[in-house]
C-alpha cells in the first residue's frame, strides 16, 4: 500500500525590512499650463504608499500630483477609474480646478516616465 503524503501545514513568510533609497525631488509638471476645466478622477482618500509619507489623496495622482485628462471620455482615464473602482477606492469622473490642489497632464506624466512617488528611479 502507498504512504499517503503529508498534508499541508500553514507556515509562515520572513520578509526582511528593507528601506528604499527615494528621490526626494518630487516630479512636477513644467508645461506651466492651467488644466481648469480638465477631468480627473476623485476618489475616497487613500495614503500615499511611500515609507514615511503622509500625504493622502483624495483624487488618482501621480508624485502627489492630481492627473487630469482634457477629454471626459478618453480611454486612460476610464481605465485608471475603472482600476480604482476594482480596489474600492469609490472613484468619480469630475471637472478638475486649480483649488483641488496641483496637478499634470497625464499625458506628460507619461512622457516624463511616470515618475512615482517612494519608487526609486533607475
Amino acid at each position: 500500500m502507498a504512504e499517503r503524503p503529508e498534508q499541508p501545514t500553514i507556515g509562515t513568510i520572513v520578509v526582511e525590512d528593507v528601506e528604499l533609497k527615494t528621490d526626494e525631488d518630487l516630479w512636477t509638471d513644467d508645461s506651466g499650463s492651467d488644466y481648469s476645466g480638465w477631468f480627473c478622477v476623485s476618489t475616497d482618500p487613500f495614503p500615499c504608499p511611500a515609507a514615511g509619507c503622509t500625504f493622502v489623496a483624495t483624487h488618482m495622482t501621480a508624485a502627489h500630483l492630481i492627473l487630469v485628462w482634457e477629454e471626459r471620455d478618453d480611454p486612460n482615464l476610464l481605465r485608471h477609474a475603472q482600476r480604482a473602482k476594482e480596489v474600492g477606492r469609490n472613484p468619480r469622473v469630475v471637472s478638475y480646478e486649480s483649488g483641488l490642489g496641483p496637478s499634470a497632464s497625464y499625458y506628460a506624466w507619461e512622457a516624463a516616465g511616470r515618475p512615482v512617488h517612494g519608487i526609486r528611479r533607475a
